[in-house]
């Protein structure tokens, strides 16, 4: 559990460096705005082009992909039922919380967790694929429409994926994957560079955010509370019992749907709800508690599971 541990305190230190930043008046909200639109627009295709161009296809569409697909819908359609029938929240905010609700931290804590407690970094690849190649592409065409001020074209909707800067550095990278083509140095080089940047600026972003906005956990409680519990709770056990009673996984294959089901919210929510302003406050809480909560969670899921 090692690895952990130490998946945990990286990213709280890099958040930490992001409160010094903010409290010294290095970085102002505009400044914080600046470094999650670098992160959405071009720090993070480029991370999804190199982490991708490697991926074992065949690993991405195994049976693990369906508890995984499994734990998302079922969580998400909770919170949308209860957002929109009894929340009232409009559909900016639905998306946002339903987001912070299903869409687990597959990157910067997924990969190194996959890799030093479940022995392969392979294993986070089918729900890391599941967020980008359709959850994200389909959550920003929705807030596309839900924050436009005209009606959009049946077009601009369809293409909205398309569009997605995230969207088009996975499919590049799989397309590099499916074909084994290399990138010339020349190019490979630079977008290495430009991918370092991405969670450190995700990770900075939100701590800026952190120590300048309103404070965290005051906003909200029962909505706040209501993502926790689905995130950390529901999405683990929904996508074990699936992995288990339905697909019949062998223990390595439950063991890494349930643990990596009950990582935290990821920063990328956070990063699109600044980018969309929408439910900036909701995403910033629900990182930071289920991000706090979910050292243990995953420690007892991993535990209970072997």
């Amino acid at each position: 559990m090692t690895a952990v541990l130490e998946g945990f305190a990286t990213i709280g230190v890099l958040i930490l460096v992001g409160v010094l930043l903010a409290h010294l008046g290095v970085i102002d909200l505009p400044g914080q705005r600046a470094l999650s639109l670098l992160a959405f627009y071009v720090a993070s295709p480029a991370l999804l082009i190199t982490v991708l161009e490697d991926a074992d296809i065949g690993a991405v569409l195994s049976s693990t992909l369906v508890a995984s697909a499994a734990a998302v819908v079922v969580t998400a359609t909770v919170y949308v039922l209860v957002a929109r029938l009894v929340l009232h929240r409009d559909l900016a905010h639905t998306v946002v919380g339903s987001l912070c609700s299903a869409y687990v931290n597959a990157g910067n804590l997924g990969i190194p967790i996959a890799a030093y407690v479940l022995g392969d970094a392979a294993l986070v690849a089918p729900v890391l694929l599941l967020q980008l190649l359709v959850l994200q592409p389909l959550a920003l065409t929705v807030m596309d429409v839900a924050v436009a001020e005209q009606r959009l074209s049946v077009w601009r909707i369809l293409s909205r994926p398309l569009r997605t800067p995230l969207t088009v550095g996975s499919v590049i990278g799989l397309v590099l994957a499916g074909t084994d083509v290399e990138l010339p140095r020349a190019v490979h080089d630079p977008l290495e560079l430009l991918a370092a940047m991405a969670v450190p600026s995700m990770l900075l972003a939100y701590g800026v955010y952190l120590r300048l906005g309103p404070r965290p956990g005051l906003n909200d409680a029962p909505e706040l509370l209501l993502i926790t519990a689905l995130k950390l709770g529901v999405q683990p056990v929904v996508a074990w019992a699936v992995g288990r009673f339905v697909l019949g996984l062998d223990d390595t294959a439950l063991l890494a749907v349930t643990v990596i089901s009950a990582l935290p919210t990821a920063q990328n929510v956070f990063v699109h709800a600044t980018r969309y302003d929408r439910g900036v406050v909701l995403a910033r809480d629900a990182v930071f508690l289920t991000t706090v909560l979910s050292v243990p969670v995953v420690t007892l899921a991993a535990a209970l599971v072997v």
